[in-house]
């Protein structure tokens, strides 16, 4: 990178195409998605996504996590910019940055892509709309060791930008995958993983539900709850306690009670 040749102007082409990826219809005509970030940048290179282009500015690049993901981007040979201080703003999606923004090739997420234990432990997550409550599932996915994400009907992309934020990189370290409620139900069948739903009309308090063995944990979305294509006889049923004036928890926090519960009783 030379300090001299850095890219000032918002109209280089180069930024144009980046800044265009903030559009879902965008990534998914090109195949790609920016991460903003040292660690969900070192989390994506971790599991050796293909960096297209990073956009640096040296005078931005002030934390050990942001050096670092700078000398892994130059070890690994992927092609990189610098920019100004403007410039990587208009890139960034949204106002934190580390003084790097990656434009990467969005993994393959198809079911077939994922590998399971002897004993999975999965999240079904269906209709989810908000890429923040994504990023939220998979993080405590990944704390709580979980198998696989898997995303039924997703009303948002998976590699959202935001997603990738809220996950904190960690949407790199957890299997992901998208496909429709059908074919996900046929899926689960299929390996004989046990889908459990969380349903607000339950009759089973989710900690008198037996959550040991290959399980799904399926939630729906906070505004819709579950398609009826849960009420199938392969489906257990379990509700959460509400005590308060809420019906419902956020589907993020819903995720984190189920799958420490199916921990604590695993181990």
């Amino acid at each position: 990178m030379n300090l001299a040749s850095a890219i000032t102007s918002l109209t280089n082409p180069r930024v144009k195409a980046a800044v265009r990826l903030r559009d879902r219809r965008e990534r998914e005509a090109t195949g790609r998605t920016i991460v903003d970030g040292a660690r969900e940048l070192l989390r994506a290179l971790d599991r050796g996504i293909a960096i297209e282009e990073a956009f640096v500015c040296p005078a931005l690049v002030r934390t050990t996590g942001a050096s670092e993901a700078l000398d892994r981007l130059r070890a690994c040979g992927a092609a990189m910019t610098e920019v100004s201080a403007p410039v990587l703003a208009k890139v960034a999606f949204g106002d934190r940055s580390d003084g790097v923004v990656a434009v990467i090739d969005v993994p393959p997420d198809e079911l077939d892509t994922i590998a399971l234990p002897a004993d999975p432990l999965i999240v079904v997550v269906e209709a989810v709309e908000k890429p923040g409550n994504l990023g939220a599932i998979l993080r405590t996915a990944d704390a709580a060791g979980a198998s696989a994400v898997i995303a039924a009907d997703p009303r948002t992309d998976l590699f959202n930008p935001n997603a990738i934020r809220a996950s904190l990189g960690t949407i790199f370290s957890v299997p992901i995958a998208e496909a429709s409620t059908p074919a996900t139900i046929e899926w689960l069948a299929a390996r004989s993983i046990r889908p459990v739903a969380a349903r607000v009309d339950a009759p089973t308090l989710y900690s008198e539900a037996d959550l040991r063995g290959p399980l799904a944990i399926v939630l729906g979305s906070e505004a819709d709850g579950l398609s009826a294509a849960w009420d199938d006889p392969r489906v257990t049923s379990v509700r959460i306690p509400m005590l308060g004036t809420a019906d419902s928890l956020n589907v993020s926090v819903a995720a984190a009670v189920l799958l420490y519960e199916a921990v604590r009783q695993r181990s």
